[in-house]
């Protein structure tokens, strides 16, 4: 089987055995497009032959659901990824991402040569060896897309692997672009026969294919609505997509009769059980009738909205007193419980690259709502114990509740109602006066950052993290902005160290970390006017995970780092 089909096995498997892979150097035919403008970046496209499942795109590419296109009509299916193209220091044209490695990987391969594999060919290892070692589980690698910007009269270059059949002729008439305008870009005297598993540059003057719609089979049909479900409820709550609906019985057998064995925590509308709903892993929220507004919220926005960094709603149940909710489950559970004593719950506490990679998930998710939506939405409810995380230790928000349509008020997107979610995470502005805007959520996401930098939780002790003597409880923000009032450059990491978690063992980048504090600052800032949006924190922590991924790559393997989770306490 060429490795290029290799990419659903790779991305998606968790567990099972693993499965063969060409162990020669792959790609050796493509090589990145020179370039000679530092700096210079453009809008580039890649085409990645995919069968369906836009989330492992999105994360695969560091791409947002904005940014995908696909061409349902051919065979197989492609996909196109819109990224930001850059001519870097190799004088080369490349885009960045990172590749969470599977769980099963084949055996005697290289981080290299798996992500060449799950990428087909689109992607080469940055400098240095780091990527040559075999990989571990779970690690997050850093990789380079081969792109291209147009130095002719195209608006776009689309990156293209060729494939068996392939021929100048048959891409002209599939991209709309002419035989000479390929041949031109690609620097071909002629219509020579392209090269399998090679990259060429298909020059283009819009942006390919359509909205992203997922090239795979139908879900099993949902049961007709019993009388145990909502009646009246499911033709008006949503627009296009129904969750499936469930059977009180199935709900009462998937979680044992709800047994306490079952019971994963307790949320602020109902308990979270563990259960098994037509062979799928699920988690289900018990609720009462009487959080019936709480439960359409919640089911008209994940039915609305879908990305990698959000938790997927499967489908819904009632009986006569009680609502539930059925969820994807999370394997890893809250990101709470991971950061704030975690030996004490049976957890190995968080490496650095871990924390940094979960709060650009997160952020990924909160830019999605508020930007990228037809309705744009305010969580009101962003924190700890509503990020979750999967068995990759992947971030999903979770617990839309209290989520508020944001309603355009002068040049802010805002929505005036009663004060709820949770003490420690509302803006000044929220508390004050009522106004729920997308800053709010910003606010909330810089105690997170917070919370990840200092392993404390929201509402604290003071000295516990290097503050006065006294008890008081205080909220961390205020702590750590105190804290932080006079470091202006990453040589005062060392003396923040009482505001650094212990369990990080001092294995992190002080510039990393510094970068994430002040960005964890300005989320913070009194001034809402003041704070980031999450695009510009997406940005920065992309940044900040590069850069750490790089430093990791310097320590040589070190076991503590390379596991993503810090042993030996």
């Amino acid at each position: 089987m060429p490795t290029r089909r290799l990419l659903l096995l790779l991305a998606l498997a968790c567990s099972g055995g693993a499965a063969a892979i060409d162990t020669a150097p792959g790609n050796a035919t493509s090589s990145p497009l020179g370039c000679s403008e530092l700096s210079r970046v453009c809008t580039a496209f890649l085409a990645f032959r995919a069968a369906g499942n836009a989330s492992v795109l999105q994360s695969m590419f560091d791409a947002s659901p904005a940014d995908l296109t696909s061409d349902p009509a051919a065979s197989p299916g492609y996909a196109f990824v819109r990224k930001n193209c850059s001519c870097l220091a190799s004088r080369t044209y490349l885009a960045n991402t990172t590749y969470t490695v599977p769980f099963a990987v084949p055996l005697n391969a290289t981080a290299a040569q798996v992500a060449a594999a799950a990428y087909a060919g689109l992607a080469v290892p940055p400098p240095g060896g780091a990527l040559q070692r075999p990989p571990r589980p779970g690690a997050v690698v850093a990789l380079h897309l081969i792109c291209g910007c147009s130095s002719g009269p195209w608006n776009y270059l689309l990156s293209y692997v060729g494939a068996d059949g392939d021929t100048v002729e048959s891409l002209s008439s599939r991209f709309g672009a002419s035989m000479d305008a390929i041949e031109a870009a690609n620097g071909m005297p002629g219509p020579d026969p392209i090269t399998t598993g090679k990259v060429y540059y298909i020059p283009l003057n819009s942006v390919p294919g359509q909205p992203y719609a997922a090239m795979s089979s139908a879900p099993v049909p949902a049961p007709a609505p019993t009388q145990n479900t909502l009646p009246g409820m499911v033709v008006d709550v949503f627009d296009r997509e129904k969750p499936i609906v469930f059977t009180y019985e199935e709900i009462l057998a998937s979680t044992d009769l709800f047994s306490d064995a079952n019971l994963l925590g307790h949320g602020t509308y109902g308990s979270v059980y563990y259960g098994v709903l037509r062979d799928q892993e699920v988690a289900i929220k018990r609720m009462t009738s009487t959080n019936t507004k709480e439960f359409i919220v919640e089911m008209k926005v994940l039915c609305k909205v879908h990305h990698a960094s959000l938790v997927e709603l499967i489908g819904y149940a009632a009986s006569k007193d009680e609502l539930f909710l059925v969820y994807e489950y999370s394997q890893k559970g809250s990101l709470k419980n991971h950061l704030h004593d975690p030996q004490s719950k049976g957890y190995t506490p968080l490496s650095w690259i871990y924390r940094v990679q979960i709060a650009l998930d997160a952020a990924r998710g909160l830019e999605y709502i508020h930007e990228h939506t037809k309705d744009h939405y305010v969580h009101r409810d962003i924190k700890s114990s509503n990020i979750l995380l999967d068995g990759s230790f992947r971030a999903k928000i979770s617990d839309f509740g209290l989520a508020k349509l944001g309603v355009r008020s002068n040049d802010a997107e805002a929505s005036v109602t009663k004060v709820v979610g949770t003490f420690g995470y509302l803006a000044p502005e929220y508390l004050r006066d009522g106004l729920a805007t997308a800053k709010c959520d910003v606010y909330a996401f810089g105690v997170v950052l917070f919370e990840l930098i200092s392993g404390k939780e929201a509402i604290t002790k003071a000295d516990t993290v290097g503050a006065s003597s006294n008890s008081e409880r205080r909220s961390l923000a205020s702590v750590m902005l105190t804290a932080l009032r006079n470091c202006h450059d990453p040589a005062c990491v060392g003396s923040l160290k009482d505001c650094i978690d212990p369990n990080l063992m001092d294995l992190y980048p002080h510039d990393c970390i510094y970068q994430m504090a002040m960005l964890a600052k300005q989320c913070a800032d009194e001034d809402p006017v003041l704070r980031p949006d999450m695009k510009q924190a997406v940005i920065t922590l992309s940044q900040i995970l590069l850069s750490s991924i790089e430093w990791e790559a310097t320590l040589g393997g070190n076991s503590q780092v390379f596991s993503g989770l810090v042993a030996g306490r």
